[in-house]
């Protein structure tokens, strides 16, 4: 089975559901067409995809699938390795110890 691209797989997760576009600002990211800002604490990392450039190892792109805890459900598309943009770095940093294995969605009991 051949490898899905980055655009295969962006088309894939949008027909799946995910049809939002996240855009990573100061405050959080962006949900394009909604126009409103999640704090990456309101979002889950449902699925990630990377992707390396055929001719440049270092052309590297990764896609997340993410889900807001309002339920909205959509992609966002980075540069990841050398060339990611710094702001990209952080929020992906935030996102990825919020992966829904790694919590309960369940309210903490006090202790």
């Amino acid at each position: 089975m051949e490898k899905e691209t980055l655009a295969q797989t962006v088309e894939r997760l949008t027909a799946a559901g995910y049809t939002e576009d996240y855009r990573a600002e100061r405050e959080g990211l962006r949900a394009v067409k909604a126009g409103c800002v999640h704090a990456p604490e309101d979002l889950f990392i449902e699925e990630v995809a990377r992707f390396e450039g055929a001719s440049d190892p270092d052309e590297q792109a990764a896609v997340f699938a993410l889900r807001c805890v309002h339920g909205a459900r959509g992609t966002w598309t980075v540069a990841y390795g050398p060339a990611i943009d710094p702001l990209d770095a952080e929020m992906a940093q935030r996102l990825r110890d919020r992966r829904p294995e790694r919590q309960s969605l369940e309210p903490s009991s006090p202790t």
